[in-house]
C-alpha cells in the first residue's frame, strides 16, 4: 500500500513533474496544429470537415495544462488530475476522428505519469487511458474515419445514422462488428497499453521508493546537523571566549581562538587561574577529527583542569592525566598537550610538552622564534610515560605563542603546506600587537595562503603577551 507523503522533496518533484507534462501537451498541441495544417494541404486524405472539428477541440485540451499551471502555479496537489485528464480526452478526440492512427499516443501518458514517481498516479493514468480509448474507439466508428479492413467495407456510409444502419445489418448477418472491433482493435491496442503500464509502475515504484530513502536520510541529516551545532555551541562554551580575559590582571593580555574543520573539533585551549598568582595555560590537539575527538577532547580538557587545580606541577599533570586516559582507552584514541604554569609574580613559566607543537616566543626588541623545548610522549599512548619538565623567564614586552599543527599544515590547494617559516613572518609583521590582532593576523595570513581550498584540520591559537 503506497504511502501518502506531503514531504517537501514529492512536492517539489510534483511540480517539476507537473510542469513537464504540460510541456509535452504543448509539443502534442504543435503536432496536432501540423497535421491541422498539412491536411489542409491536402497532404492528407482525411475529411477536411471531420478534422476541422477534431483538431480545434484536441489542440484546445492539449494547450490548456499550461494554462492551469500559470492559474494555480503548481500549488494544488490535483492540477495533476486535471493536466492528465486534459491530455487523455484531447488523444480521445484526436483518436475518435482518426480510428486508425495515434495507436502509439495511448502510451504517452502512461509514460509521463512516472515523473510522478506515484504507484498510485500511474494507476489512475491507465485506468483513465483505457476509458478513453474504448470510448474512443466506438465513438470513430460512428464518426471517424472508416476502417474499410476492420469494418470489411470499402463503401464510406455518409453519416452516423447510416453507419449504425450498416453495424445492424452485419450484425444481424452473423457478422458482429462491434464485438470484433473489441477483440482485433481495442483488446491488442490495450495490451500494448498494459505493458508499458508494467514497466512504467516498476520504474514509478522503484523511483518512489528512492525518493522515500532520500527524504529519510535528509531528515536524518537534519537532525544530526541540528544535534551537531548544539554540539559546536556547547563545545565553544566550553572554552574560555570571554575577553578580555581577568581584567583585573595588569599584568598580562591573554587572547585565544579555536577554528574546528568540522562542526565540532578536537584541538582546545585553556587559561584559568590556579591560585591567585599562577595562571595555567593549555594547548592541545586530539587525533581524528568530528565527534569522536571532540568527546575525547573535553574529557582531556576536564582531566587536565582539575589535576592542574590540585596544586601539581605541569609534568606531574600531564603524568597524572595520561595515566587516567587510557582507562578504557578502547579507541585508541590520544592527545598532544603542551601546558605551562605562569607565576604571575615573578615571571616564571613552568612548561612541560606531551608531543606537541614547539611554541613561539618573542623576546622585547626581538622577533618570534620557535622554542625547541624537550617533548614527551604523546599522551593515551602508553602508560606510565615521565614527563620533563623545564622553565623559561618571561619579561616586560614579552610574548608567547601557542598553537596546533592545523596553522602549520594548512594547505593551499596546489597542495604547499603553510609551514612554521610563514607563520612566524606573519607574526613578525605586527610583532608588538596586542594578543588579539596577532591571532587575527595569523588567521588572516593563513585564509590568504589557503585560498578556495577547504579546511582539513583544526586551527587553534593562543598568545599571551606581558604587559609593560
Amino acid at each position: 500500500m503506497e504511502e501518502t507523503l506531503h514531504s517537501d522533496i514529492f512536492i517539489v518533484n510534483e511540480q517539476k513533474a507537473n510542469r513537464y507534462t504540460a510541456f509535452c501537451t504543448l509539443i502534442a498541441a504543435v503536432v496536432a496544429v501540423l497535421m491541422w495544417l498539412l491536411n489542409l494541404c491536402g497532404f492528407f486524405i482525411v475529411d477536411q470537415q471531420l478534422m476541422n472539428i477534431a483538431m480545434p477541440a484536441g489542440v484546445a485540451l492539449f494547450l490548456l495544462p499550461s494554462l492551469l499551471i500559470r492559474i494555480c502555479k503548481g500549488e494544488s496537489r490535483l492540477i495533476k488530475y486535471a493536466i492528465m485528464c486534459c491530455f487523455l480526452i484531447g488523444i480521445g478526440i484526436l483518436n475518435s476522428a482518426l480510428t486508425i492512427q495515434l495507436v502509439l499516443a495511448w502510451s504517452c501518458p502512461v509514460i509521463l505519469s512516472c515523473h510522478y514517481y506515484s504507484p498510485k498516479f500511474t494507476h489512475f493514468t491507465l485506468t483513465g487511458v483505457l476509458l478513453c480509448m474504448l470510448c474512443a474507439t466506438y465513438i470513430g466508428l460512428y464518426c471517424g474515419v472508416w476502417d474499410a479492413n476492420m469494418m470489411r467495407a470499402t463503401d464510406l456510409p455518409g453519416n452516423a445514422a447510416f453507419r449504425a444502419e450498416f453495424i445492424r445489418e452485419a450484425t444481424a448477418a452473423g457478422d458482429n462488428l462491434l464485438l470484433r472491433v473489441f477483440n482485433f482493435y481495442y483488446f491488442p491496442r490495450a495490451a500494448i497499453v498494459i505493458v508499458v503500464y508494467l514497466i512504467s509502475v516498476t520504474l514509478s515504484r522503484r523511483t518512489h521508493g528512492l525518493l522515500k530513502k532520500q527524504e529519510e536520510d535528509n531528515r536524518e541529516k537534519e537532525r544530526i546537523g541540528a544535534e551537531l551545532n548544539v554540539a559546536t555551541q556547547i563545545q565553544a562554551s566550553m572554552l574560555p571566549c570571554v575577553f578580555p580575559a581577568f581584567p583585573e590582571y595588569k599584568e598580562f593580555d591573554i587572547y585565544a581562538s579555536m577554528d574546528p574543520a568540522k562542526e565540532v573539533g578536537g584541538d582546545f585551549y585553556d587559561f584559568f587561574l590556579v591560585d591567585a598568582d599562577h595562571l595555567a595555560l593549555v594547548m592541545a590537539d586530539v587525533s581524528g577529527k568530528g565527534v569522536p575527538a571532540a568527546l575525547f577532547m573535553m574529557i582531556t580538557k576536564t582531566l587536565l583542569k582539575n589535576a592542574a587545580q590540585s596544586g601539581l606541577g605541569p609534568g606531574a599533570v600531564l603524568e597524572t592525566v595520561n595515566n587516567q586516559l587510557l582507562e578504557n582507552n578502547e579507541a585508541g584514541m590520544f592527545v598532544t598537550v603542551w601546558l605551562g604554569i605562569y607565576e604571575i609574580s615573578t615571571g616564571k613559566l613552568t612548561a612541560a610538552n606531551a608531543g606537541h607543537e614547539y611554541p613561539a616566543i618573542k623576546r622585547t626588541g626581538g622577533d618570534f622564534t620557535l622554542f625547541k623545548d624537550k617533548h614527551g610522549f604523546v599522551m593515551g599512548g602508553m602508560e606510565d610515560v615521565t614527563y620533563q619538565e623545564y622553565e623559561m623567564e618571561l619579561h616586560a614586552g614579552d610574548i608567547l605563542f601557542l598553537y596546533t599543527d592545523g596553522v602549520a599544515e594548512a594547505t593551499s590547494k596546489e597542495k604547499e603546506l603553510y609551514g612554521t617559516e610563514r607563520m612566524l613572518d606573519a607574526l613578525n609583521q605586527k610583532g608588538n600587537a596586542d594578543s588579539k590582532e596577532l591571532l587575527i593576523t595569523v588567521r588572516a595570513d593563513i585564509d590568504l595562503f589557503v585560498g578556495e581550498a577547504e579546511q582539513f584540520d583544526d586551527i587553534t591559537m593562543l598568545a599571551l603577551k606581558i604587559r609593560e
